[in-house]
């Protein structure tokens, strides 16, 4: 390695280890959601932020659900192009069906008898891939997970969701916001949503945590998969890639565009 990359990765270092304690704040509300009251900040997390809130009574009465296709909040993501934005509603989707298809029967179209879930992305930062290639590059010579990002290239995503019971009545709702540190665990990505994409299942494991009740078990996935329509559960390719170059590489996570609505 050259004394310049050498001087340029301990400046790297030192300015994100100065910078790593970093907590997510909350995103604005967004409109998007039938109800914004009951909203209670979870307590004890720093690096996302969560409100919620939940009617166990409601919760507890749904079985079966339909999930309407994520869609992008006004002014949500402005500068990110529309190829990417498909990539990060298509990953919202199948995190969302994933955690949700654990725990109540997800069905392929909307029905009378159903509830419904729906979501918004209400908040897209752009990753900086230049950042990000240096980070993957530091790693290469930093023992152990942690990993570090320059300021300013780190990316985040926000979204909104809410359950609705069949007579269309709030049964739980789901403020929600996630940012990358710049010393921490997130991988770095060459995709200018590698951030967003890598939150999506962070955001769909809070979904599925919110809207079900506590003593709800997890259940073994139906077959056929009600999910599978968004792509596959499993990529042990994309956790060999990561393995090997240290970068979140969208295509060997199996991420699909949500097809146009």
């Amino acid at each position: 390695m050259t004394p310049s990359i050498t001087r340029r990765l301990a400046l790297l270092i030192a300015g994100a280890v100065s910078l790593g304690a970093c907590q997510t704040t909350p995103v604005a509300d967004a409109g998007f959601l039938s109800s914004y009251e009951g909203l209670e900040t979870k307590a004890g997390t720093l690096r996302v932020s969560v409100r919620d809130r939940r009617d166990e009574a409601l919760a507890a009465a749904v079985e079966r659900l339909f999930v309407e296709p994520a869609r992008l909040a006004p002014g949500a993501a402005e500068g990110v192009a529309p190829t990417d934005l498909a990539l990060v509603l298509g990953e919202v989707d199948r995190q969302v069906c994933y955690e949700l298809s654990e725990r109540f029967t997800v069905l392929s179209g909307p029905a009378a008898d159903a509830a419904t879930v729906r979501v918004a992305v209400t908040r897209i930062s752009p990753t900086e891939p230049v950042g990000s290639g240096l980070s993957a590059i530091a790693g290469a010579f930093i023992p152990g997970p942690i990993g570090i990002r320059p300021p300013g290239s780190t990316g985040m995503l926000a979204a909104e969701a809410e359950l609705l019971a069949v007579d269309g009545a709030q049964a739980a709702s789901l403020a929600w916001a996630r940012s990358a540190n710049v010393v921490g665990m997130d991988n770095p990505s060459l995709s200018r949503v590698g951030d967003a994409l890598q939150f999506a299942e962070v955001f769909g494991d809070q979904v599925g945590d919110s809207f079900a009740p506590e003593d709800r078990p997890v259940r073994a996935i139906a077959e056929p998969d009600p999910c599978e329509r968004f792509g596959p559960r499993d990529q042990p390719g994309g956790f060999i890639t990561r393995l090997v170059t240290g970068l979140y590489v969208p295509e060997t996570q199996g991420v699909r565009p949500q097809p146009a609505q």
